[in-house]
């Protein structure tokens, strides 16, 4: 069936909220869920239990959803409920125990290490390797119709524009394959002349990250081998410091700079972040080390 382009346009948008809301914790998306019909598998979404993060501010970060109710906080906590974008915080009084609080109302406590757990940090061509190992212990592919490369060579402050066919392509390309039914499959793919040597499908093992973290964080590895590593720019916003980004972060990441700061619309950018400059340097150096992001100059 093909869609309009208005049609397109309000699913690309239904598409950005549904991942704001899986970033932001409403939301959990598993994959390979059984279902009592053995031919229907694949990626599916829930609502996440009610609970909440304490921020190094002070304020909380409130994640959840309740099923088939309106609200999980009496009406006294809900007028406090401030909203930006998806997210959603509460600043806690003086001498107020708003912990205690919402543990009382049935809300579960996350700890910050636990809601930001990442990947062990490790050098861009070491975490290459590995899955380029991976990916050569996978038997000769099929032909793969439609399949979507990242094209390394493109430039890499414009994420949209890097996605290219398979065509006449030699090298291992981070990937996309579509499947029968459902959103297309992110993968690692060994192309030579155009076809498809080997596939290695993502994520690889048991975790808690989705096939699009994992394969954001390869190509990261990918541009900064290649010597274009991707990048970020930093604007100074009041007593702010604005980052913009312009390709997609893993999870773990975009989660770490929801917890310290909050969304900003985007500024000829993907996604932009404002946080406190007493939190920048530290913020930067994680960017660059765990990333491997360069700053725009």
């Amino acid at each position: 069936m093909l869609l309009s382009e208005d049609e397109k346009t309000l699913e690309e948008r239904i598409d950005v909220v549904i991942e704001g809301l899986i970033v932001g914790g409403d939301l959990l998306e598993l994959n390979d869920v059984a279902t009592d019909d053995p031919d229907v598998k694949g990626t599916w979404v829930f609502a996440a239990p009610p609970g909440f993060v304490s921020r190094r501010s002070g304020s909380i970060f409130l994640l959840g959803v309740v099923p088939d109710h309106d609200t999980f906080l009496p009406q006294s906590l809900i007028s406090r409920i401030h909203h930006e974008g998806l997210t959603r915080t509460i600043v806690p009084e003086r001498d107020e125990d708003l912990v205690g609080d919402l543990r009382a109302h049935g809300m579960r406590e996350l700890s910050e290490r636990v809601w930001l757990k990442a990947p062990t940090a490790e050098e861009p061509h070491a975490l290459l390797d590995r899955y380029t190992r991976e990916l050569r212990l996978q038997p000769p592919s099929g032909t793969i119709v439609d399949l979507r490369v990242l094209d390394p060579v493109r430039p890499v402050t414009y994420y949209k524009g890097r996605w290219a066919t398979a065509e006449k392509r030699t090298g291992i390309f981070v990937a996309r394959r579509p499947q029968e039914y459902g959103a297309e499959l992110w993968c690692l793919a060994e192309l030579k002349a155009g076809a498809v040597v080997r596939i290695l499908d993502l994520p690889l093992w048991k975790t808690r990250w989705r096939g699009c973290d994992v394969a954001w964080h390869l190509q990261m590895a990918i541009d900064s081998c290649l010597g274009t590593p991707q990048r970020y720019r930093r604007q100074g916003v009041g007593s702010r410091v604005r980052l913009d980004f312009f390709s997609p972060l893993p999870q773990w990441a975009e989660r770490r700079l929801m917890i310290l700061g909050r969304r900003a619309d985007p500024d000829r950018s993907l996604m932009s972040y404002q946080l406190p400059r007493a939190e920048i340097d530290r913020e930067e150096s994680f960017l660059k080390k765990e990333l491997w992001l360069a700053p725009e100059d």
